[in-house]
């Protein structure tokens, strides 16, 4: 049975607030897929408004201490990075908080889903729904997935892996507030810090945010299409059921449409979103695809239907080598693709996923993406791809 644990006083140390000129921040980094596994030696950056930057390599301990002349807030990002894992970057305040590291991941169809958040709640749990499954702390085992870490005092992280996504299949992920389960108004899970982490091969491709000011103890993050794309739902609400029935409140939202809360979105986001677009293109041009990476990536998270942003973060991704990356981005900018010239968009984007299946010897794979780009436009080249496909999956 789930229970509080209470906060130890070293967890309580970890608040220490920013001070008014020479201000500390302790920051620790764990494993998301090891249960309390400190990572040291990681490099850990705090960036003051894109410009200014301090760093600092995490100890023995997973601790980091920085001190600063620049607040803790808002203004600033932390970026973490270490060999063998994906760099993690976030929005401060930063100050107490732990950050967890995915491993690189091989698959082309995995995907792993990351929380993380302040002291309170104490216990807030991942679940995953998809046919046949429910993935959470008593179902930590399921088909092709598993929680992977669960924690009840705070911080986190709870980590669930899917290691193949299967085609057709529908996933819908959600993080309840379990301190406060029978609480459905409770505005806690809203003001907990609460981070949601979507890593895909070896990148965090898609960063959740808790909606600030909103009552409910479920927050229901995304779902993952039957095409793998990525649909953005981000709603808070209240409910009064027991962990194990939770998977009730998402199963109509796996088998129907994802109501998406595109409130969130201001025409703020939007023009920045177009500008930071912008500056990955001028990058890209140069060259310099993990820069150009960093920009499409941050224009995304600022206003998640910009196509133009994922389109370009497909190619990027593609130059870059990040062959698992450029599926889930080439997907997303099919979906979004409209007006003149969709049907090219979307014509290029299956062709491109189909050459990485190809590569990778999944031909099944491949030939359906073929397929789907002759069906949107007339091209030899896809048709010598489907001639060319179509021999292998026979042999």
């Amino acid at each position: 049975m789930k229970h509080f644990l209470k906060m130890s006083l070293l967890a309580t140390s970890l608040s220490i607030s920013f001070l008014s000129q020479a201000q500390q921040a302790n920051i620790e980094v764990l494993s998301a897929t090891v249960k309390d596994q400190k990572i040291a030696n990681a490099q850990v950056v705090v960036q003051h408004n894109g410009e200014r930057s301090l760093s600092i390599l995490s100890d023995a301990a997973g601790k980091a201490t920085f001190t600063s002349e620049f607040s803790d807030t808002s203004d600033n990002l932390i970026i973490i990075k270490k060999e063998g894992f994906s760099t993690l970057v976030a929005k401060c305040p930063c100050d107490g908080m732990s950050y967890a590291l995915s491993p690189v991941m091989k698959g082309l169809d995995s995907i792993r889903v990351v929380l993380s958040w302040g002291r309170t709640p104490f216990d807030l749990d991942s679940h995953m729904v998809y046919p046949g499954n429910h993935l959470y702390f008593s179902r930590k085992n399921g088909s092709n997935g598993n929680l992977d870490v669960d924690d009840t005092d705070s911080y986190g992280p709870e980590t669930i892996t899917i290691t193949k996504r299967e085609s057709g299949q529908n996933y819908v992920y959600a993080v309840h507030d379990f301190s406060d389960q029978g609480e459905p108004d409770t505005t806690n899970l809203s003001s907990s810090q609460a981070k949601v982490f979507v890593y895909v091969g070896e990148s965090l491709v898609r960063t959740y945010y808790v909606p600030a000011g909103k009552n409910g103890n479920l927050w229901t993050v995304f779902k993952i299409n039957g095409s793998g794309e990525i649909e953005d739902i981000n709603n808070i609400a209240g409910i009064s059921l027991s962990a194990d029935k939770i998977h009730s409140n998402l199963v109509p939202i796996m088998n129907g449409n994802a109501p998406s809360n595109t409130s969130m979105w201001s025409e703020g986001n939007i023009q920045q979103s177009n500008v930071l677009n912008l500056k990955g293109e001028s990058a890209y041009r140069d060259k310099n695809y993990e820069d150009a990476i960093g920009f499409f990536t941050d224009a995304i998270n600022l206003y998640p239907n910009n196509g133009k942003a994922y389109g370009n973060l497909g190619i990027a991704y593609q130059k870059a080598g990040r062959t698992a990356e450029a599926i889930w981005a080439n997907r997303k900018a099919i979906a979004l693709a409209s007006g003149n010239g969709a049907a090219t968009i979307r014509a290029g984007a299956n062709y491109n996923i189909g050459k990485i299946y190809e590569a990778a010897n999944q031909y099944s794979d491949a030939l359906n993406y073929y397929q789907a780009a002759k069906n949107e436009k007339q091209n030899v080249v896809y048709d010598n791809a489907i001639v060319r496909v179509r021999s292998k999956v026979s042999q």
